[in-house]
């Protein structure tokens, strides 16, 4: 198994890609805290992975908040006994050009997506530095290489969190402690589902993304989980600070 012995966070588990990743990490050996604002959806992970017979905890939490993400790390840290890896996949989408995007709205998509992540790693950065290093990978999104209309704030927050993964790598380095990222391209989770449903023909707007895939389909939760997988391996051990693209094709051409 791949990730025999590691202990790992991953926010956002209580749906989408970070339930499937949270599900992965446990088969390859893991033992995993699930995070999520909805405490509910994350216990329902943990009892997922533990009916499958991995080791699985669960808290609630709001990664926007830095006095909640230091309990968070403690409490992750007692329970496991110690961390090797951490995934900040915790994000949100709200629809809206720069010039008609509500303040709130910015602040709130900058703060999910982008703010956490710095949150997230910044507290979890000395218990990795105190066990010889580990790995850091955020979910950051193909809208942070490629801008997408009316999706202004989202597109920032994922350049952000591209930008901000190779930082963390370069001052990480020394310590071993590797940073990555995941660009996905469209994924069929419920983040998608809402934003299909903001559209004003959400069934075409649907089909226009699937034919925007080259391979023919919206990507599954799991292609992602399983790049976190290797990310968060040994197999990566001298990968970091790179932003790895999975997205059936989607940026290949023009």
């Amino acid at each position: 198994m791949r990730l025999e012995e590691k202990r790992a966070l991953v926010t956002g588990a209580g749906s989408g890609i970070g339930r499937h990743t949270a599900q992965r990490f446990a088969q390859e050996g893991a033992a995993v805290m699930c995070a999520d604002r909805n405490g509910d959806t994350a216990a329902e992970t943990a009892a997922m992975i533990a009916d499958s017979g991995g080791r699985a905890g669960s808290l609630q939490a709001d990664v926007t908040d830095a006095a909640r993400v230091t309990s968070m790390i403690a409490e992750t840290v007692s329970e496991l006994g110690g961390l090797d890896t951490v995934i900040n996949n915790a994000g949100v989408t709200i629809v809206g050009a720069a010039h008609d995007l509500e303040e709130s709205d910015w602040d709130k998509e900058l703060d999910v997506n982008l703010k956490s992540v710095y949150l997230v790693s910044k507290a979890a950065w000395p218990h990795l530095e105190q066990h010889g290093g580990g790995s850091i990978a955020s979910t950051a999104s193909i809208a942070g290489l490629r801008a997408i209309p009316d999706d202004a704030a989202y597109c920032a927050s994922k350049a952000g969190v591209i930008m901000l993964t190779k930082c963390m790598a370069l001052d990480g380095a020394e310590a071993g402690i590797r940073a990555n990222c995941v660009c996905p391209g469209f994924i069929q989770t419920p983040m998608i589902d809402g934003f299909f449903a903001d559209q004003d023909d959400p069934e075409a707007s649907r089909e226009a993304a699937i034919g925007l895939h080259p391979l023919g389909r919206l990507g599954d939760p799991l292609d992602i989980a399983d790049g976190f997988v290797y990310l968060a391996s040994d197999d990566a051990r001298w990968v970091t600070g790179t932003e790895l693209v999975v997205d059936g094709g989607l940026t290949a051409g023009i």
